[in-house]
């Protein structure tokens, strides 16, 4: 697999595009008109009679594939692809994730801003509420942090949350990360994530399977997240609601014969009512770094020694960060927060007053000291810094 640089669009993917943006034509039937008729050339040409000889494609359905398999306007999906810094793959391409490509559904067209590596094969799902405790984004962070230091991708959906925490923490370890968006890539969603886009951007890759200006509807998350469940060893379930998408991940996962996890929470917490479903089911309790380790089996077992020995650093020394900063470039306005900030919350009036830099300087560099991972904001523009 070669490393995807931006803008690099996949040969031919202008029949593709067009294809699977034809009415009725989605992942399953695409891929039993490709194997039926050879090529995109006798797909374009074939009659709607021609058509119905296709499993799974009736008149109906024939009449709308003849009537508008050519209506896409592929040329200008491209233009916009690369005004935004994306290129465009389809599951033939070298690029495209093998794990992905082996689901029974995979995507034909993924749209990629930033880069794929072959390291990506060994990645872990890790997902979770929207509406999260404050101990869910702790556990997601952690777990994330030391797993991507082991050499794990972190998978996720950019969500609020659980999601968001999760890429944090493979950011502040300096490793790979990948979030699955469930709109095209010429909108970030939710959008006060645009920064945590970028990062992730740079350091891994945003993919979708939905046109560069789909808009981020309800009904496009079930699909987003079994790209996630594909793309993943395993899943990693933090908290989770009872109906939720990350169970629907981890329900993909099942599938797909992957590992499914959760962390255990409270009882009395209704965002622990779904993982505690999933433990109850029989998905593997994860209650530490190597327990993951142990799950993933030969991988695991090759990549434990590195994560144990991280984790266990960690928990010898309670009041260092969970995140190395001397490796996180910092900015002066950073460190001088940090120095300000202490385990009590502040208001961000008072984190101004004893910084004594420029508010607007101060209210840039807490957004970003939080994507990192080392801030937390409380109701009120009060905010803490974090530890272990």
């Amino acid at each position: 697999m070669r490393e995807t640089n931006r803008l690099s669009h996949s040969e031919g993917i202008e029949h593709w595009l067009r294809l699977i943006r034809t009415e009725g034509v989605g992942p399953v039937l695409f891929r039993r008109l490709l194997e039926h008729f050879g090529s995109f050339d006798r797909i374009f040409g074939a009659s709607a009679a021609d058509l119905c000889h296709v499993e799974g494609i009736g008149h109906r359905t024939a009449e709308r594939i003849a009537r508008t398999r050519l209506q896409f306007d592929a040329e200008r999906e491209i233009g916009l692809a690369e005004e935004h810094g994306v290129c465009i793959l389809h599951w033939e391409d070298p690029s495209y994730p093998p794990a992905l490509k082996a689901i029974d559904d995979p995507p034909p067209v993924l749209y990629v801003k930033g880069t794929l590596q072959r390291s990506d094969s060994l990645a872990l799902a890790v997902v979770g509420s929207r509406h999260c405790t404050h101990y869910g984004v702790e556990q997601a962070e952690r777990f994330s942090h030391l797993l991507a230091s082991a050499g794990l991708t972190i998978v996720s959906g950019l969500a609020r949350g659980i999601d968001s925490a999760a890429h944090r923490g493979a950011l502040s370890a300096r490793g790979r990360t990948i979030a699955v968006q469930g709109c095209g890539l010429a909108h970030c969603f939710p959008a006060e994530n645009r920064k945590l886009f970028e990062m992730i951007s740079e350091q891994g890759a945003v993919l979708s399977e939905l046109p560069m200006g789909y808009e981020p509807l309800s009904e496009n998350f079930p699909g987003r997240n079994r790209i996630i469940a594909g793309l993943s060893m395993g899943v990693l379930v933090v908290e989770a609601a009872p109906r939720s998408g990350a169970l629907i991940t981890a329900k993909a996962a099942l599938a797909y014969n992957r590992e499914v996890m959760a962390v255990p929470g409270r009882i009395d917490s209704p965002t622990s009512k779904g993982t505690h479903e999933l433990l109850k089911q029989g998905a593997r309790l994860a209650d530490s770094v190597e327990e993951i380790m142990d799950a993933l089996g030969v991988v695991g077992k090759s990549l434990r020694g590195h994560v144990s020995d991280h984790a266990r650093r960690c928990a010898e020394q309670m009041e260092m960060p969970l995140f190395d900063m001397s490796e996180m470039n910092l900015s002066d306005c950073e460190q001088s927060i940090l120095r300000v900030l202490g385990k009590e919350p502040s208001h961000i009036e008072q984190i101004i007053a004893a910084a004594d830099l420029p508010a607007a300087q101060i209210h840039s560099a807490v957004i970003t000291l939080q994507l990192k991972g080392l801030v937390k904001q409380l109701p009120g523009s009060v905010f803490v810094r974090k530890g272990i």
